[in-house]
């Protein structure tokens, strides 16, 4: 069986579907709507903008999702079985999989951007990742440091020997310097504005699930594994709730792909802008088939 999987935030790059868009007269129509839709050249940006400009949250997100399904439409492959996305990846499967439409996708991935970029200014927060320590010792760490107004969650599940962790910037400093001392590899903070999935994004989910209802979400023609559940999803109504609860709760990628390689999968395609996801399948299971296409 073959799965297409999506990218999230932080796998932009400068110059970013160019090529796509000069060599392909349907993507470049996809694209050039894509800037009727958000009402900005965010196009200009993507081709030209510097790292700087494509990490603001507002940019990134529409700008990782335009691609990645122009990417999608470029490789037309009817043998795929099933889809699913990192985080912000979860739209592009969704549109991938006949969920949404490309207009309601790309609205509300803005939407999501705007009102993460909110949630981020209104206190100090971060994320940072764990390298080379069992899952079970930084989720005991994060329990035993984390209180209400100190507060640090795992957050992201990349894969076996990497966990980020997402929360107010002083816990997870903290927990960065207790980790460190048992033995962590390496503390890498993330290039990122606040604590994404996380409790602190407890806003932001509220303000996307007024959009979500102004949405029609289709059955989805093939499953998608999503990350709130890490497992298959077909009933629209479930497939709305996790993406939702998806803004506070952790991204469970590297449960996602086990449970995907369980139900048969044995080639992974990556669609989208770099080569994130395909490392991470690899450090999963290095049996199956992962490559990228950018």
């Amino acid at each position: 069986m073959n799965a297409l999987v999506f990218p999230g935030q932080g796998s932009q790059y400068p110059g970013m579907g160019k090529d796509l868009y000069d060599s392909r007269s349907d993507i470049k129509e996809i694209m050039d709507y894509a800037n009727d839709i958000l009402g900005f050249d965010i196009l200009n940006i993507m081709f030209n903008g510097t790292e700087e400009e494509l990490k603001r949250t507002k940019v990134t997100q529409p700008a990782v999702f335009i691609h990645s399904i122009a990417v999608a439409k470029a490789l037309q492959n009817s043998s795929i079985e099933m889809v699913a996305g990192h985080s912000l990846g979860e739209f592009s499967a969704l549109v991938a999989n006949g969920v949404l439409s490309f207009e309601d996708g790309l609205k509300l991935v803005y939407e999501r951007a705007l009102a993460m970029h909110e949630a981020c200014e209104q206190t100090p927060s971060a994320m940072t990742a764990i390298i080379g320590l069992k899952d079970q010792l930084i989720e005991d760490v994060c329990k035993e440091i984390s209180t209400e107004d100190h507060l640090v969650v795992p957050a992201n599940y990349n894969s076996p020997g990497q966990l980020v962790i997402s929360g107010h910037l002083s816990a997870v400093t903290q927990a960065g310097e207790i980790l460190k001392e048992k033995g962590a590899k390496r503390i890498v903070p993330l290039p990122v504005a606040g604590a994404f999935h996380s409790p602190l994004m407890q806003g932001a989910q509220d303000r996307l699930a007024k959009a979500v209802e102004k949405v029609k979400f289709n059955k989805p023609c093939i499953p998608i594994y999503q990350n709130v559940t890490a497992e298959a999803v077909k009933e629209v109504d479930e497939i709305k709730h996790n993406l939702l609860i998806q803004l506070t709760a952790p991204v469970k990628w590297t449960q996602t792909i086990q449970n995907m390689i369980a139900d048969g999968c044995k080639v992974f395609t990556e669609a989208g802008p770099g080569k994130t996801l395909q490392g991470l399948i690899k450090k999963i299971d290095p049996s199956v088939e992962a490559t990228s296409i950018s």
